[in-house]
């Protein structure tokens, strides 16, 4: 049974002015103790990662993009390359968010390619999957978290997962207050890592699997005392420093 070391990344969405952030910042860096056990990220909108690597430079917290281009670098207007992350120090990104595939129309074959635009960058990526109500209601959950699973490994291979995590979002339990139980969570967890299984059951074993599905202070020491749920990609929880780090003691 391999060790995963549990990791907390608060996703900051569209959120956060650079006065408000910076208290953030601090807060969490003055929260957090090197002795943890979790590894802790903030992921905030690009404009404000200049602002994490100072805040947290030298902290045990590490901070990422919440997206990036397939593009190295040239014309594309707005957009941000893996290569500037990493420069900016970030060691995560988040790809294929379902806000990102819902709202922007990213495709399974984009988020793959993102996802390897991510790792030749030296990022690792945190690659979302979930369904939406509908799709639970219909019982579609695992075909749908199959689909877009396998458009990563059939292009990248399962050895990329050995620099990857992969964050479950039910998004029907995002920003909607309902959370799906720790056993409705665990599920669809354990189920991504059997998928993983049948491609290699050692790269299955360390890959870190986050809950993000509305994770919180109240919730988070049941969510994750499940076997397979590695953490959490949390995000309006990830906006308060207190909350925050209560799901970071959570995770100890």
């Amino acid at each position: 049974m391999t060790m995963r070391r549990t990791l907390v990344a608060g996703n900051w969405k569209m959120n956060g002015s650079r006065t408000e952030s910076a208290a953030l910042l601090d807060g969490i860096r003055k929260g957090i103790s090197a002795a943890s056990r979790a590894e802790v990220a903030v992921c905030p909108p690009y404009i404000l990662i200049p602002l994490a690597a100072e805040k947290l430079a030298g902290s045990p917290a590490v901070w990422g993009g919440q997206n990036l281009s397939v593009h190295k670098s040239g014309a594309y207007t707005g957009e941000i390359s893996g290569p500037m992350l990493r420069d900016y120090g970030c060691t995560y990104v988040i790809v294929g968010h379902s806000e990102r595939r819902t709202l922007y129309g990213e495709t399974d074959a984009m988020v793959a390619e993102k996802y390897g635009a991510a790792q030749v960058a030296g990022l690792i990526p945190i690659l979302c999957v979930g369904e939406t109500l509908q799709e639970r209601e219909a019982n579609q959950t695992e075909a749908v978290v199959a689909r877009q699973l396998d458009a990563v490994l059939d292009k990248h291979g399962i050895g990329s997962f050995k620099n990857a995590v992969i964050a479950y979002e039910p998004v029907w339990a995002i920003g909607t207050g309902k959370t799906a139980t720790p056993q409705q969570a665990q599920e669809v967890h354990r189920f991504i890592r059997s998928r993983l299984t049948a491609r290699d059951k050692t790269v299955a074993e360390s890959t870190r699997i986050l809950y993000g599905g509305s994770m919180k202070g109240s919730n988070a020491k049941e969510l994750l005392a499940q076997p397979d749920i590695d953490g959490g990609l949390i995000g309006g929880a990830s906006l308060q420093a207190e909350e925050f780090l209560t799901i970071c003691r959570a995770a100890d």
